[in-house]
């Protein structure tokens, strides 16, 4: 068939089923980004929904406004997982913020670790950087400095061949820079 005789729409048309019938490379949510160790400096329970994080944060982090995010609450003993999404708060607030449904399995003082996904092509994974924002988390209750970036570090996703090296093994990193469970039920009053 001549597509130089068809109408402007029946090529497009033609197009499109082109792209339908091609085979689509698998994705997998790919881990992109995280806010390890941040206080939550409020839950507030009248508030439609989501979760309201430092300008900052998210800036150092790569996580845009008004996308979604996962909040697991480390400080309970049942780890509250929760889906939600970001909204922007001032910037160098230290805010973290649970807002809505979501105040229900955060409070004042709790640690948690926000995590940022973004479906990726397999083919893509591999040497794709994962960015890890290090914050003063309880340290930063002692000082009066919630939530200020300490670190920010990045690591780069081995391929299945590379899988066994040394230098991608991460097994038993601890995070070492913590308060006195005192200085955290100081916070939390």
């Amino acid at each position: 068939m001549d597509e130089s005789k068809l109408a402007d729409n029946t090529i497009v048309t033609l197009g499109l089923l082109k792209q339908l019938r091609a085979p689509q490379e698998a994705t997998r949510e790919y881990c992109y980004s995280k806010i390890h160790r941040c206080v939550v400096t409020e839950a507030n329970l009248d508030y439609v929904g989501s979760v309201t994080v430092d300008a900052a944060l998210l800036r150092a982090s790569g996580i845009l406004p008004h996308t979604k995010v996962e909040v697991v609450n480390i400080s309970r003993k049942d780890a509250a997982r929760i889906m939600t999404y970001v909204i922007e708060g001032p910037e160098h607030s230290g805010v973290i913020c649970l807002n809505g449904a979501a105040a229900h399995h955060f409070s004042h003082g709790d640690l948690a670790i926000l995590m940022a996904y973004e479906d990726v092509p397999v083919s893509q994974i591999p040497h794709r950087q994962h960015r890890v924002v290090q914050v003063n988390g309880e340290a930063g209750i002692v000082e009066g400095q919630t939530n200020r970036i300490t670190d920010v570090q990045t690591h780069t996703t081995p391929s299945l061949d590379e899988l066994g090296k040394p230098e991608n093994n991460r097994y038993a990193e601890t995070y070492s820079a913590h308060a006195s469970p005192a200085d955290v039920l100081k916070f939390k009053r």
